[in-house]
């Protein structure tokens, strides 16, 4: 049986609306989204469908992680709370600012921040929380908003995995921090290819977003620079199909999760797996947990079945990536000098023993999901 992939047209969304959307856009002739209307238009339409004052568009998950980071606005040699067990688009944007990842350990069960473990970790330089919505699982983002309420941090949202992700009373993921983070890469539940999106209700923060991702350029100043900024600004082409695709979303995360349950019900009374927790949950992959540790086992085995498994998600969690003995910006190590990254014990045995991930699609069946199942129940 072949799983469709998101590599490929038959594990996509993309069809004739996308090609509608970049056909109108190129024959305008405008593909900038200084002039065009595209961008604007898709950041209106992700403000509402999230419920906040502003969308702030972007070239990339990481260029929104980055103007998040911007937002909260630390200083040299500050410190940014977050994760190990993530993409390091999380973490550049922190080192981009000078500022300095302070890693918390996990919850074993799914992988997400441990706010008790975030709260031990929080001093006088922290600046901010970073939270991550991994695999598309509603992290504990309540409890930590209450943290960083108490201590004066920011809270980010990295949300690149968790498109419609539902927390508890039926907020979406990204609307509790001060700035929430989307991305429509090539992998995600909606694409573009590459590009981002930052969520923000604060008009400040919102501006602020806007001047960095326009190399600090005040438009309505003339050719005036306001501050330091980079250009991450999206394309009209971009902004086309991701339009095309937020049309879709709904339909993607509903069959994303009708096929997701069907797996979890399979497994249900399978001894010696810890299934993840379907509440809220957007599903970009379907991880198990193997408390005996046998985790790289059983995901060759699925492999050789032809089932798109693989063992930890990373090689190494973040904390322990080799970046971190190496100088960041030519040979100097600031704002690292003497940095050593936290032992983070949960985070790590999930990466080498515990986790197992199974690709996801919204166009997988109920038979890809019965597949899964056999296999994994077959195995030993």
């Amino acid at each position: 049986m072949k799983f469709p992939s998101m590599a490929e047209a038959a594990g996509r969304t993309l069809g004739d609306e996308e090609v509608a959307a970049a056909t109108r856009v190129i024959r305008s002739g405008m593909l900038s989204s200084v002039w065009g209307t595209e961008t604007r238009a898709l950041e209106r339409e992700v403000a509402a469908t999230y419920g906040v004052r502003h969308a702030v568009a972007c070239g990339s998950g990481t260029a929104a992680l980055h103007l998040s980071v911007v937002a909260a606005a630390p200083d040299p040699g500050d410190e940014v709370i977050t994760t190990p067990i993530t993409d390091f688009g999380t973490v550049a944007p922190i080192l981009a600012q000078n500022a300095v990842p302070v890693f918390a350990d996990v919850d074993p069960s799914d992988g997400n921040l441990d706010p008790a473990a975030v709260a031990k970790l929080i001093g006088p330089r922290t600046r901010a929380i970073m939270a991550v919505h991994l695999f598309g699982a509603p992290a504990r983002v309540d409890e930590l908003r209450a943290l960083a309420d108490e201590h004066g941090l920011a809270l980010i949202e990295d949300c690149a995995q968790a498109w419609l992700t539902e927390l508890p009373g039926g907020r979406l993921a990204g609307t509790v921090g001060d700035v929430g983070t989307l991305s429509l890469q090539q992998w995600k539940h909606i694409t573009c290819g590459d590009g981002g999106l930052t969520l923000t209700d604060d008009d400040e923060l919102a501006r602020r977003m806007r001047l960095f991702a326009d190399k600090g350029w005040d438009r309505a100043a003339g050719r005036s620079h306001a501050g330091f900024g980079l250009n991450y600004r999206m394309t009209e082409l971009q902004a086309a199909v991701a339009r095309a695709q937020l049309a879709k979303l709904p339909g993607v995360v509903a069959a994303r999760r009708r096929t997701a349950v069907h797996l979890l019900e399979a497994l249900r009374d399978l001894p010696g797996v810890r299934l993840p927790r379907p509440e809220g949950h957007a599903w970009w992959l379907f991880p198990i947990v193997r408390p005996a540790g046998d985790a790289r086992e059983l995901a060759a085995h699925l492999a050789k079945a032809g089932i798109p498994a693989r063992a930890g998600y990373l090689e190494e969690p973040l904390n322990r990536a080799p970046l971190w003995g190496r100088p960041i910006y030519g040979t100097s190590r600031y704002p690292l000098d003497g940095y050593v990254p936290n032992p983070c014990p949960e985070a790590e045995r999930l990466v080498a023993e515990t986790l197992l991930i199974i690709d996801w699609n919204e166009n997988y069946t109920t038979e890809h999901a019965d597949a899964v199942a056999r296999e994994i129940a077959a195995w030993r």
